[in-house]
């Protein structure tokens, strides 16, 4: 269920989607702390998977000037972020976007998502990307959806392959992760084939 609120800070539109236990919306300024504290707790677990992280990468200021790029995103059409929540406790879990949207004849975005540490393995991530399909599938009426894993991510491997997503290839030198250009498994889903 997908539901919109009054304006949200720094323009990002206040929307909320809600699953069983999850629930996705745009991140809010209120939202830094918890934020940079959950990122710095994870580091460790994250920065195998991820772009090398800068020395100011969980600064409020950093911060600030990343909501603002994701306000104009979303008021493109060009992208669509947003933090992961529990449910029962509001806190927030992770992250997820979906990025790169082509319009045109294509009707594609790109998806990204990361877990906290403490979140991880149950089953937060599959439930949050679940409601971003529906979004984008459903909302957002594009046909394919995205993505991409490190070979040796068997966790990332094995949720988009259980929610329908087909493996097409190999990128090499795909995304530069951690400071080194690394090959990557390239998976999509078609809204024709999505079960949501």
């Amino acid at each position: 269920m997908m539901r919109f609120f009054g304006g949200g800070l720094l323009n990002l539109p206040a929307v909320r989607l809600d699953g069983e236990f999850v629930y996705l919306r745009p991140p809010t300024v209120r939202d830094w702390s918890a934020w940079a504290e959950l990122r710095a707790l994870s580091r460790d677990f994250l920065t195998p998977w991820e772009p090398a992280w800068p020395p100011d990468c969980l600064s409020r200021t950093t911060f600030i000037r990343r909501l603002r790029r994701q306000a104009s995103e979303w008021r493109d059409d060009a992208g669509y972020s947003f933090v992961t929540c529990e449910k029962e406790t509001d806190l927030l879990v992770g992250g997820l976007g979906l990025g790169n949207i082509r319009r045109g004849v294509a009707q594609v975005a790109t998806l990204g998502y990361w877990i906290g540490q403490p979140y991880a393995r149950r089953g937060y991530t599959g439930a949050a990307v679940r409601l971003a399909l529906n979004f984008a599938f459903n909302h957002l009426t594009l046909h394919r959806v995205e993505a991409s894993c490190l070979p040796g991510n068997q966790a990332s491997r094995g949720l988009l392959q259980k929610l329908g997503f087909t493996c097409e290839g190999l990128g090499r030198g795909y995304l530069r992760i951690n400071g080194t250009w690394r090959d990557h498994l390239l998976f999509a889903l078609l809204s024709d084939n999505w079960r949501g």
